[in-house]
């Protein structure tokens, strides 16, 4: 079964030096119908404005992954990592027993656009841990490269959760098929572009929830980016 859920339809949040589009509940937005999906809990697409962004603040037991589309985002952690994420970059960190960061869009003339992401993990007061890998362009084109799981497989971060995240880039005759458990959830999340997802057509900031199916087809894209998120029911 694929629910669609269009971009339009998401939370969204003017803070003035960020815009936010929440795909789940999260802050002031909820929407007792997205909680989450499976341990898919948060998919913030935010914009963070020049010289502007997050301020110290605290997580706990959570898998957090930041996903830059463009500009660079900063970052800082009471582990000690002092980064910057650029376009292509996965930065994960695993809060455990509890971490203190701040990100920043440090640029004076460019936004920052990025996806935050929050997967529940699967065991709670670990101890928090940072890891940040780049993916090039050419590795994501026309196919679905793991870019996070929990063993670390072909190079992807290490997740705590039970979840995989592959991102790919689709245009034109390119396209991919993953197979599926049907006892599992999966989730599509349309970056930018157009695709199509088992038939359906996507826009940019679109996504399928998707259960009870066996196999993933994605086609028809149209300067396609796409993140494919296989997850525990």
């Amino acid at each position: 079964m694929l629910t669609l859920r269009k971009s339009q339809d998401r939370g969204y949040a003017d803070h003035g030096w960020l815009k936010s589009f929440h795909s789940f509940s999260f802050a002031g937005y909820y929407d007792p119908a997205h909680m989450g999906w499976g341990n898919l809990r948060v998919i913030n697409e935010d914009r963070v404005a020049p010289g502007m962004g997050f301020g110290t603040h605290g997580h706990r037991d959570m898998e957090i992954i930041s996903y830059v589309l463009s500009g660079e985002l900063a970052h800082r952690d009471t582990m000690g990592n002092v980064e910057t994420i650029p376009p292509g970059d996965v930065q994960r960190m695993s809060a455990g027993t509890g971490v203190q960061h701040s990100e920043f869009n440090h640029a004076q003339d460019r936004l920052t656009h990025f996806l935050q992401i929050w997967i529940e993990p699967n065991a709670l007061g670990i101890t928090p841990g940072y890891e940040q890998k780049t993916f090039a362009d050419a590795a994501k084109r026309g196919r679905l490269r793991l870019i996070a799981s929990p063993d670390g497989a072909d190079g992807s971060v290490t997740i705590h959760a039970d979840a995989r995240v592959r991102a790919g880039l689709f245009d034109g005759p390119e396209s991919a098929q993953l197979a599926l458990d049907p006892a599992r959830k999966a989730y599509v999340h349309l970056v930018r572009g157009a695709l199509r997802v088992n038939g359906r057509d996507l826009a940019g900031g679109d996504a399928v929830l998707i259960e009870q199916e066996e196999r993933l087809t994605l086609d028809h894209g149209q300067d396609a980016e796409v993140l494919v998120f296989d997850l525990s029911a």
